[in-house]
């Protein structure tokens, strides 16, 4: 009795001491992150003077509106688009012999660590009204004039899902690889035609990868800055791009801080509701 009441004692001390290996990763933690987090929080409520007088102007100034509104469209439709093309691809490097499939990964893979910059400047080369695009639809008689694809919206939707779209392909991959095969050969014997497997069979078992992979897009395109500021210029500013100015050029660190904890928040929530929703699946 007086040993196992001595050893729930000193459990809380061992708990501490299994901490140790993690100490550093720990510090790490608290110094590149939980301090320059807490700092912003100050900041925004702090400069120029105390209160909440910077998250007010940043939801009523119609200007900063539009940029959550530019931000929050590009996201959701680069997300969406991202899912749509990726679950075509991860399911037929899947059923691929493995050695298409190992060629494909790697070329997926190597566009994936290919430099950000040089693919964003291939596809302005590509968008533009003399580029490659346009040039060729134009020759095909599809078009009649140049489509402006660059400097707006849909030139920032089409960069992104390009460089988005491997972060998407990888977890569906890897879900749909996990899979059974029979199982989508039951359903066939079943009955149930390519659409009804697809829809009740393998799109609720690869909800997981689906989730994970849309999640990152999401979290991701939320807090771009070189595409969009690249493929769509001021008038379609989103808002990394817009904390920058705030912070490098107008100097209003308080309104900046106040965005970048706005955002911050949105990921933190979004990863919560993946969580709770997809956290427990397998």
């Amino acid at each position: 009795m007086v040993t196992r009441m001595a050893i729930d004692a000193s459990s809380p001390v061992r708990n501490w001491r299994g901490l140790g290996p993690a100490l550093p990763a720990l510090v790490l933690l608290a110094l590149f992150f939980v301090i320059p987090v807490v700092s912003l929080l100050l900041r925004s409520v702090l400069e120029p003077q105390p209160g909440l007088q910077n998250y007010a102007e940043l939801f009523a100034t119609s200007t900063y509106a539009r940029v959550f509104y530019n931000t929050f469209l590009v996201a959701s439709v680069v997300t969406a688009v991202s899912l749509a093309l990726g679950y075509p691809v991860a399911w037929l490097l899947a059923i691929m012999p493995q050695g298409r499939a190992n060629l494909v990964m790697a070329i997926i893979l190597i566009s994936m660590w290919t430099n950000l910059l040089a693919r964003t400047y291939a596809w302005m080369v590509l968008l533009q009204r003399t580029g490659v695009i346009n040039t060729t639809l134009m020759k095909l008689g599809l078009i009649g004039e140049p489509l402006a694809l660059v400097k707006n919206l849909t030139g920032v939707t089409i960069g992104m899902t390009y460089i988005m779209l491997p972060f998407v392909i990888l977890p569906l991959y890897a879900s749909i690889r996990a899979l059974d095969p029979t199982t989508l050969q039951a359903a066939a014997l079943c009955g149930a035609g390519r659409w009804q497997a697809f829809r009740r069979v393998l799109l609720p078992l690869s909800a997981p990868g689906a989730a994970a992979g849309g999640l990152m897009v999401f979290v991701m395109s939320l807090g771009y800055f070189v595409t969009p500021a690249l493929l769509g210029g001021a008038s379609h500013m989103m808002l990394a791009e817009m904390i920058a100015q705030l912070v490098q050029s107008l100097l209003n660190w308080g309104l900046g801080s106040a965005a970048a904890f706005v955002l911050l928040t949105v990921t933190l929530a979004l990863y919560a509701v993946q969580i709770r929703f997809f956290g427990g699946m397998r």
